[in-house]
């Protein structure tokens, strides 16, 4: 009997470790072999510390933060001994994002800045995998939801997020995102062709994003979790075949596929968007009390290479059924032409 069960147990431990994957082996499953790292400090920063080396050594869009800035700060790890299940721990600063009492969207609490990861390849990345770490303040309120950071990419830096609907013309973004009692998610802005939005694990907002496999993981307070995010844009671009997959502590959460993330070639991945806040856009998702989440090891991963899966060609798009701009100008200029 007990030999039973020790060949159990080691059968289970075999199954657990081959499903493991940290995001060295996923980078180099998916070929992405270009990579880089965000330095931290050795020591703790003030806010305005913390800002002037985000801005000069994070390869800030305009060198500069969008919003949240006296938000940031990076102080001591305030969970030395509780790091995420299948890593280590690590030691030095971590950067800390506070939260105030009564803040909600970016322009009341949190922080959000834009990275632009530059590749020598002229046509920019097709693939890219972010990972890093996360805690949340012991017994953390986590009330409606908040963003967490993700990926971006496109030309457009105000459009795919806060409303700003996406056609896949000009940007994407996927963040992370927690809702109540530490469900997580991926929020994305992209289009929704193909009857998308009638799939079980998507949740469609016709005024904001789109929620992919809501509650697939789940976020513990007072200690670290590790997350992992790979996008790889759909190509062609009028095919419905992108990639979007999550891993929570080095364990595949979902895999969402059959995406139009874009619908121009010009649509590459960016870099890093570090954007987090409670909300939500109203103040029934407003945390009761000042509260933090820390951050650590940002690495990222990328490759010029596409999606390669199968997928279904692109129906009812809104870059389809939106006339470009070039052709409502023509129409403008033509009109006034004619009538005066």
């Amino acid at each position: 009997m007990f030999l039973h069960t020790a060949s159990l147990v080691l059968s289970i431990a075999s199954l657990a470790a081959a499903d493991t994957l940290t995001p060295e082996n996923l980078a180099a499953q998916f070929s992405l072999t270009t990579s880089t790292t965000f330095p931290f400090p050795t020591a703790t920063a003030t806010s305005s510390d913390t800002q002037a080396l985000l801005s000069s050594d994070w390869g800030l869009r305009r060198g500069r933060l969008q919003n949240g800035g006296d938000d940031l700060s990076f102080v001591d790890d305030p969970f030395p001994n509780n790091p995420a299940a299948g890593s280590s721990s690590s030691s030095g600063p971590v950067l800390q994002v506070t939260y105030p009492a009564g803040s909600f969207s970016g322009e009341t609490g949190g922080a959000q800045f834009i990275n632009l990861w530059n590749t020598s390849d002229s046509g920019g990345f097709q693939s890219m995998l972010l990972s890093y770490e996360v805690a949340f303040d012991k017994n953390y309120n986590w009330v409606k939801g908040g963003k967490l950071p993700g990926l971006r990419g496109g030309t457009s830096p105000n459009g795919c997020s806060g409303g700003n609907e996406s056609t896949g013309l000009d940007c994407f973004s996927t963040r992370i995102m927690w809702r109540p009692n530490g469900q997580g998610e991926a929020y994305a802005y992209i289009p929704t062709p193909n009857n998308l939005c009638s799939e079980k694990n998507v949740v469609c907002n016709d005024d904001f994003g789109i929620s992919l496999s809501r509650g697939s993981f789940g976020f513990q307070s007072g200690q670290w979790n590790h997350v992992s995010l790979l996008v790889q844009l759909n190509n062609p671009v009028d095919v419905a075949n992108g990639n979007v997959e999550v891993y929570f502590n080095n364990v595949q959460a979902f895999a969402q596929q059959n995406l139009q993330i874009r619908a121009s070639d010009s649509v590459t991945a960016g870099g890093l968007f570090f954007s987090t806040f409670f909300g939500g856009s109203d103040s029934s998702w407003a945390t009761p009390d000042t509260t933090h989440t820390y951050f650590r090891n940002f690495e990222l991963w990328g490759s010029n290479k596409p999606s390669t899966l199968t997928g279904a060609k692109v129906k009812n798009s809104a870059a389809l059924l939106s006339p470009a701009p070039s052709l409502a100008l023509l129409v403008a200029v033509l009109y006034c032409l004619l009538t005066f």
